[in-house]
């Protein structure tokens, strides 16, 4: 999945079956097939296309959206082993638990903004002609226990920005989780030709502040009683680093 690729198709039928693999994130072809009213050969032959041009996988026999995003990397810290690999659609309530249990523990109101939306779109990566949105997930024995989200709108006046998020549970901070995690959705964003990625968070969440500080981030901006938290208004913290 490559943002500066331009969506372009040279069939209709072609750019119907992937906009519906698009929006559902993994799709049966057989499925797909009764959805959209395509003869089989024609599916077929369409899907066929798809993957040559690296538009489309089959993975355990659904269809999906190409993601180039690398390899699963294993780490061990502290005899924690744990894993960080591009999440795929099966990890939709994981991630979407994981955000929640962060954002419950440490106010995080972007990362719950994200929750809520891939929770009601029920589709994990995006890679359309209005966004693109990738996730990397950290597993500990295939649970997902943290998170890096990268958000970039496909418009030509804002194609050099993404916004990130990027949480681990309480429990298994301090292992380096959070680091590893930041370190590849950042390379992903370089690779795909983001020059800046931001965030903002609220002044309260001062452990946030300082992680991204640590890994020299820079604030911006601050929006003062840009939240209102508990009846009490809090800044907002805009922070960004230059990739």
């Amino acid at each position: 999945m490559k943002s500066s690729q331009p969506l372009e198709f040279g069939h209709d039928d072609r750019k119907l079956i992937y906009e519906y693999v698009e929006r559902h994130g993994a799709v049966d072809p057989e499925e797909a097939r009764r959805e959209l009213d395509v003869d089989p050969s024609g599916l077929r032959h369409h899907v066929a296309i798809l993957k040559r041009d690296g538009r489309l996988e089959e993975t355990d026999g659904k269809l999906r959206v190409t993601i180039d995003a690398g390899a699963e990397e294993e780490y061990v810290a502290d005899d924690l082993e744990f894993h960080v690999r591009p999440a795929r659609q099966e990890d939709l309530s994981g991630v979407v638990g994981a955000i929640r249990q962060v954002a419950a523990e440490k106010t995080y109101i972007e990362a719950e903004s994200v929750a809520d939306e891939i929770d009601h779109e029920e589709a994990l990566l995006r890679h359309n002609e209005l966004e693109s949105r990738m996730f990397f997930v950290a597993t500990v024995e295939d649970e997902v226990v943290g998170w890096v989200h990268i958000h970039a709108p496909e418009l030509e006046k804002l194609s050099h920005t993404a916004e990130l998020t990027v949480g681990v549970l309480d429990e298994y901070q301090g292992h380096g989780l959070g680091s590893h995690l930041l370190s590849r959705g950042l390379e992903w964003a370089g690779s795909n030709g983001y020059e800046r990625v931001y965030q903002s968070v609220p002044s309260s969440n001062e452990d946030a502040i300082a992680f991204l500080e640590a890994h020299d981030w820079e604030t911006e901006a601050v929006r003062e009683d840009h939240y209102k938290l508990n009846g009490h208004y809090v800044d907002e913290v805009m922070m960004a680093i230059e990739l």
